[in-house]
């Protein structure tokens, strides 16, 4: 497999962190390294803890949090996303803080008509502020098999990659003015509910319950020792594949919206 990424120098805070983080090793058992959150039922967990299904039916959605928190990590997770018409549906997958000014990585899946491309939706949230959406069509069917979702941030960027494919870099311009999170503890979630006032083409497709319950199942989380990946970054490989993924499958990006911030985009997007 081609290394899509490189280690950089760190510096006596990584080293700490390593220190500190690099006893979580990866367990993978949804039993001990995650609990449900809300949906009673609907969220399942089988096979000795090694698979976990949510579920969503016209009272309910479902969802779960990891045990741990993470102040910085690389999170993978396979997941088989709602098959045929799951329109009206969001399925989750994201790092949060707690209260207003929290922080958050988010990978979110808007479901689609049958036949239609779902949407993976972007974004991060740096002391309570978001507005950093990018969003894209998937290079392959999430529906028909379990594909894997992957989470890194260290102190030096936020990268979003898909069976290993880096699509988006969030890096840390903090010394430029760029708020960037590092300071507060985050937790993993996932959920699976209806958003059908926005979620397919705007609201305007809604939930068909007659295709209730809605099912997304999950496997094979891992979350390596920070030694692994505390000071990584793209290497040139990486960004060329990046530019591969937002030339080819980039439908949305925050950094080219005039409309919404007609004063210029924010200031990540020319410093990048």
């Amino acid at each position: 497999m081609t290394t899509l990424i490189t280690k950089v120098p760190i510096g006596f805070l990584s080293l700490l962190l390593i220190i500190t983080i690099a006893t979580k090793a990866a367990a993978g058992n949804f039993y001990q390294d995650f609990e449900v959150t809300w949906g009673d039922n609907r969220a399942k967990i089988f096979n000795g803890g090694q698979l976990l299904t949510l579920s969503l039916d016209r009272a309910s959605g479902s969802g779960f949090r990891s045990k741990n928190e993470y102040l910085f990590a690389k999170l993978d997770m396979q997941i088989k996303l709602v098959p045929g018409n799951s329109a009206g549906t969001v399925t989750t997958y994201y790092l949060s803080s707690l209260g207003g000014t929290h922080d958050e990585i988010d990978f979110e899946f808007l479901g689609n008509l049958s036949g239609d491309p779902y949407i993976l939706h972007t974004n991060v949230f740096t002391q309570g502020k978001g507005n950093r959406e990018q969003q894209f069509y998937l290079w392959f069917d999430p529906t028909a098999d379990f594909h894997t979702y992957s989470i890194l941030w260290n102190p030096h960027n936020i990268i979003f990659s898909v069976d290993g494919t880096p699509i988006r870099e969030f890096k840390n311009l903090e010394s430029r003015g760029v708020p960037f999170p590092k300071n507060q503890p985050m937790r993993l979630y996932s959920s699976l509910w209806n958003a059908d006032d926005w979620a397919t083409r705007g609201g305007l497709v809604k939930t068909d319950w007659a295709h209730a319950p809605f099912t997304a199942s999950y496997r094979n989380f891992n979350a390596p020792p920070a030694q692994s990946w505390m000071g990584q970054s793209l290497d040139s490989t990486g960004l060329a594949r990046i530019h591969w993924v937002q030339r080819n499958y980039m439908i949305y990006n925050y950094c080219t919206d005039l409309k919404r911030f007609p004063q210029g985009p924010p200031l990540e997007c020319s410093l990048a």
